[in-house]
């Protein structure tokens, strides 16, 4: 150590704790960094986040009052997508496409383009009136001049589920910015009217240059169609086709009942040719050969009656014979007659349908052939019509194309002119100011979240607990105000004296009259040591610990100074105790006690003197007696497996404790030889300062070595480093004060 101050001796009146003791139930638990931390985090770096804070806003309210008003004025365009952009043709009837983001997509694209806003930027010379307005170069260079202008303080925008657009432009003065967004939409309405009617007059010559070809190929086809005509000796072939077409249709009809009248009749003559009667009844005529037949059969009978009753000369009987007679001749002259017709008529249906026949077939032959030609007719006449009604028809779109072309309606137009705005829009101050009292919070609240988070250091209990899974057994506060000097080790009184843990200490009456002032904070020092010695002496219940050593990652860590008062303290229980100088590089015990250093442990160790000769005996505490190192050495190392062992063992059976004060453990060989003399090591680290690894490094080292690890006693706990500290040192406050006023 190389800084040690005063030990303070306190009345025994108050006993606050200065940290919880771990237990095996927060051993259990996971590890994890609980939200009190963030907000002790907070706590303790409110001051810089407010400051910085309050610089932000007030930087950022500075800045924005020196920045130059910027003003912004809007004007309104409405586009009608059913406004006609013609009065004749399809520009007549009403665009219902639904393709309204594209369509007003590409309007925003057409409104930024070089054409729109060139000839308002040549109007306005915004090059020259605000420099910074474009984003091409300024110079005016040709390549300058020519290059796409495009202005940086122009927006548009479209409000949603509208037709609307909106063209804004910003400028520092105002009525500029007014006239220049309503030029813009001037502009873009002129542009697009002259688009429409640049394409409306190139398809205008376009068609012109086609309808002299046209009319050429309708003059070629209507006179090829002529020709035909003529060569047909008819005027429309399509009338004779379908004359000719109804006239073989019927001669089929004829033909066809020409053929089964043929048929039918010539059944009849097959029937009558074999001279039957039965075939002559059955035929067309046999009605009266059917009468007849009857009537001869009925004179049959008669003459069959009459030959019964009278004899052959009777006039009666010759009668009815002759009847019979008469009736035979007829029937056979009628039959002849039938079979005669039969075959007449079927000789001249015969004749009927030949000639049928033939005619059918002449008709057919004259159909086809007519047939054939009025396909070649109606190719001929169906390419005449079309190239007339091209002809017609582009004759007809140029006349519209002139008459629209003429026609200025136009479906966007300004719905609402832009005028000078009355507030400038930039720079808008209580929203900069805002935004800098967030964004400040957030990075002020970040770093110092951050720089936690980096800090390599031990700051509180449950930290070391956590990390190296190792007890701490005290945590000993840090007091503003110490002496340099041991006096309050002999005297009595609370102002006598304080500690630094960091080692520096005042010896001018102001000092001791601050010391006065913080006997609040001494007590809590001195009963955090007491907290400490139970801690020590009362957790080991296997065996008693006779003999501890103190010693730290590094130096100034305080580990000289928690000893001294350890061992006092433990003196005051009216126990003897034995106070070990064991640093034989940097001596500082004799400086503690003010006590001679002429004589101390390096001359035991070397044999020349015996260590109860060494020993120093004070009068307050009593009981403390001292040990000091005697004249510093670098023969720490060698010296110390010289009977140190055997030093302790042997005070350890006088004394009821012995503490002995080591060096650092790392970098330094002697005290690993001390931890393994000692019944308990005690590793003092200092809060904020000593690092993790360090730490770590001296646990590992201790169990490697099997030595006994008491436990990890932290110094200089404050509410800088430690929340939980912080907590705990507000509760032992609010107690002192109230013991104090109930004294």
């Amino acid at each position: 150590m190389n800084k040690f101050e005063t030990l303070p001796s306190l009345p025994e009146t108050i006993r606050v704790p200065a940290a919880p003791l771990l237990d095996a139930a927060s051993e259990a638990e996971p590890a994890h960094i609980p939200l009190a931390h963030y907000l002790w985090i907070l706590r303790r770096h409110g001051w810089k986040i407010g400051g910085f804070v309050l610089a932000a806003m007030l930087a950022t309210l500075l800045v924005s009052l020196r920045l130059t008003p910027v003003y912004e004025s809007t004007v309104t365009i409405d586009i009608d997508r059913q406004m006609p952009t013609g009065v004749l043709g399809q520009e007549a009837i009403q665009n219902t496409t639904n393709d309204a983001d594209q369509f007003l997509a590409t309007q925003v694209k057409i409104i930024q383009s070089d054409s729109v806003l060139r000839p308002v930027v040549d109007k306005f010379h915004l090059r020259e009136v605000e420099t910074n307005a474009l984003e091409e170069a300024v110079d005016k260079s040709p390549a300058s001049m020519e290059a796409p202008v495009i202005l940086k303080n122009l927006r548009v925008t479209r409000p949603p589920n509208t037709y609307l657009l909106l063209v804004s432009y910003r400028s520092p003065n105002r009525q500029l910015a007014a006239d220049v967004a309503n030029e813009i939409a001037l502009s873009y309405l002129q542009h697009t009217y002259k688009i429409r009617y640049k394409a409306t007059e190139g398809l205008s010559d376009f068609m012109e240059r086609q309808l002299e070809e046209l009319k050429a190929q309708m003059e070629k086809s209507s006179l090829a169609l002529a020709t035909f005509e003529r060569e047909l000796n008819v005027i429309n072939p399509e009338e004779k086709t379908n004359i000719i077409s109804a006239r073989l249709l019927q001669l089929n009809e004829e033909y066809t009942k020409a053929q089964a009248d043929r048929v039918k009749k010539e059944a009849a003559y097959n029937s009558v040719k074999d001279g039957t009667l039965a075939a002559a009844q059955v035929s067309t005529q046999g009605e009266a050969l059917k009468k007849l037949t009857e009537n001869l059969n009925d004179a049959r009978e008669k003459f069959a009656e009459v030959k019964n009753h009278y004899g052959i000369n009777h006039p009666e009987y010759k009668k009815a014979q002759t009847r019979v007679g008469e009736l035979e001749s007829q029937i056979e002259a009628t039959r002849a007659s039938i079979s005669q017709r039969i075959a007449i008529e079927y000789q001249e249906a015969v004749n009927r349908e030949a000639m049928l026949a033939a005619a059918v077939k002449d008709t057919k032959a004259e159909f086809d052939r007519l047939n054939a030609r009025s396909f070649e007719y109606q190719t001929l006449k169906r390419e005449a019509e079309s190239d007339k009604g091209l002809y017609e028809e582009l004759v007809r779109k140029i006349k519209e194309a002139g008459i629209n072309a003429s026609f200025q309606n136009n479906m966007i137009r300004v719905a609402d002119p832009a005028r000078p705005g009355l507030k400038p829009v930039f720079p808008k101050t209580w929203l900069n100011v805002l935004l800098a009292f967030l964004f400040a919070v957030f990075f002020g609240v970040g770093a110092a979240v951050l720089s936690d988070v980096l800090d390599n250091t031990i700051r509180d209990p449950d930290q070391v607990a956590r990390l190296l899974n190792t007890d701490v057994i005290g945590s000993l506060p840090a007091v503003k105000d110490w002496r340099r000097r041991l006096s309050p080790i002999q005297m009595r009184g609370r102002a006598a004296a304080g500690h630094n843990a960091n080692g520096n200490g005042h010896g001018s009456p102001a000092a001791l009259a601050r010391v006065v002032e913080n006997g609040q904070t001494l007590s809590n020092y001195e009963e955090a040591i007491r907290t400490l010695r139970n801690s020590i002496l009362l957790t080991d219940f296997d065996r008693r610990l006779r003999s501890v050593l103190m010693t730290s990652a590094s130096p100034s860590e305080g580990k000289s100074t928690v000893a001294a008062h350890l061992a006092a303290t433990h003196a005051q229980q009216h126990k003897r105790t034995l106070l070990i100088d064991g640093d034989l590089r940097r001596p500082s015990v004799h400086r503690l006690f003010q006590v001679p250093n002429h004589v101390g442990l390096a001359d035991v160790l070397l044999k020349q003197i015996s260590w109860l000769d060494a020993v120093i005996m004070t009068d307050s505490p009593k009981g403390l007696d001292i040990l000091p190192a005697g004249p510093a050495t670098h023969r720490a190392s060698d010296l110390m497996g010289m009977g140190l062992a055997e030093l302790i063992e042997e005070a350890a059976r006088e004394y009821d404790l012995v503490v002995l004060d080591a060096p650092p453990l790392l970098g330094f060989a002697e005290p690993l030889q001390m931890a393994t003399a000692v019944d308990g090591v005690i590793v003092v680290a200092r809060a904020g300062d000593t690092s993790r690894k360090a730490l770590s490094a001296v646990v590992t080292t201790l169990t490697r070595l099997r030595a006994n690890l008491v436990g990890i006693v932290l110094n200089e706990v404050h509410r800088e480093v430690s929340a939980g500290y912080y907590y705990y040192y507000g509760h032992y406050s609010r107690y002192y004060r109230s013991n104090q006023e109930n004294a």
